[in-house]
C-alpha cells in the first residue's frame, strides 16, 4: 500500500511540474525522431549515391536560394542539415544510453559488493575508484580514442565507461552502507537468508533509487562528452553522424555567413541536454528527501 501511495504521489508531482513535463516532451520528441529517422527524414545524409554538389551549402528553405526538401539548408557536402541532425541525435542517444547501461551496471555491481562485504574488497575497489576519479573523464576518453583511431561507436562507449562507472559505484556503496543496517535486513539475515538473497531481494531494491538520479544526470553529461570528443576529432568516425562533428565543420563557415551549419546542430544539442536536465531535476527532488519539494 505504501509503495502504491509513493507511485501515486510521484505521478501527481510529475503531472503538476511544468519543467518535468516540458523536459519529458522534449526527450520523447528526440527519441521518436531518432527511432523514425529513416521514415521522416528527406534524405539519408550518409548515402553517398544521393549526395550531389548541386546541393552544396544551400540556405534554409525560407531564405533566398533555399531549395526543397532541405528545410534547414545543406552543409559543405550537400547533406540535408535536418536529416543529419536527426541521425546525429541518434548517435548521441546510442552513446548516452550505452554508457549509462554499461557503466551503471558495472558500477552498481561494484558498489553493491563493496558496501555489503566491506573489508579488503571495499578498500581495494574504493581506492581504484578514487584513482579513476582523480582523472578527467574527458582526458581519459580522449587518450583511449587517440590510441584506437579507427574505432566506432562501441569504442567511444567503452572509452567513456572507463572512468564513468566510478560515480555509480560510490553512490551505490554509500546507499548500501545505510540499507544493510536496517531492521528488515537484520531480520532477514536472522532467519537464515543467504548473501545472494539479501543482496538481490532486500538490499538492492532499497538502495537503487539514488542511482536513477545519477542515470538521468549522467545521460546529459555523456551526450555532451560525446559531442565534445567528436568536435575535437577523436569521437565517432566520419562515417557516423554526430552533432559535435557538425558543429566542428560549421565553425569553419560561420564567418562566411553560413550560420545554419552551426546554429541548428548546436541548438538541437542544447535542447536535448536541457530536456534531460529538466527531467533529472524533478527526479532528484523526488528521490532526495533532504530537498524541499516545490508546491
Amino acid at each position: 500500500m505504501t509503495e502504491r501511495r509513493i507511485k501515486s504521489r510521484m505521478l501527481s508531482s510529475f503531472l503538476h511540474d511544468p519543467s518535468a513535463l516540458l523536459g519529458s516532451v522534449i526527450l520523447v520528441i528526440f527519441l521518436m525522431a531518432t527511432l523514425l529517422a529513416p521514415l521522416i527524414t528527406p534524405q539519408d545524409p550518409y548515402d553517398l549515391k544521393k549526395l550531389t554538389l548541386e546541393s552544396f551549402l544551400k540556405p534554409p528553405l525560407w531564405m533566398e536560394g533555399g531549395q526543397a526538401p532541405f528545410l534547414l539548408g545543406t552543409d559543405d557536402q550537400g547533406r540535408d542539415i535536418l536529416s543529419t541532425i536527426i541521425y546525429g541525435c541518434r548517435t548521441s542517444l546510442i552513446v548516452g544510453f550505452g554508457v549509462v547501461v554499461l557503466a551503471g551496471t558495472f558500477g552498481v555491481a561494484i558498489g553493491l559488493l563493496a558496501g555489503y562485504y566491506g573489508k579488503w574488497l571495499d578498500t581495494v575497489t574504493m581506492r581504484l575508484a578514487d584513482t579513476f576519479f582523480s582523472f578527467s573523464t574527458t582526458l581519459l576518453a580522449f587518450l583511449l580514442l587517440g590510441i584506437f583511431k579507427h574505432g566506432g561507436i562501441l569504442v567511444v562507449i567503452l572509452a567513456i565507461c572507463i572512468a564513468d562507472w566510478v560515480r555509480y559505484a560510490r553512490t551505490m556503496r554509500g546507499s548500501v552502507l545505510q540499507v544493510k543496517e536496517e531492521a528488515y535486513v537484520m531480520a532477514a539475515k536472522a532467519t537464515g537468508a543467504g548473501d545472494l538473497r539479501l543482496l538481490l531481494r532486500h538490499i538492492l531494491p532499497n538502495a537503487i533509487p539514488p542511482i536513477f538520479v545519477i542515470v538521468a544526470v549522467d545521460l546529459a553529461v555523456v551526450i555532451m562528452l560525446e559531442a565534445t570528443l567528436s568536435f575535437l576529432g577523436v569521437g565517432v568516425p566520419v562515417t557516423e553522424p554526430s552533432l559535435g562533428m557538425m558543429i566542428a565543420i560549421g565553425k569553419n563557415y560561420v564567418y562566411a555567413g553560413k550560420w545554419w551549419m552551426i546554429v541548428f546542430p548546436g541548438g538541437a544539442l542544447v535542447f536535448l541536454v536541457v530536456g534531460i536536465n529538466l527531467f533529472a531535476d524533478w527526479l532528484r527532488e523526488e528521490l532526495n528527501p533532504k530537498i524541499e519539494r516545490r508546491g
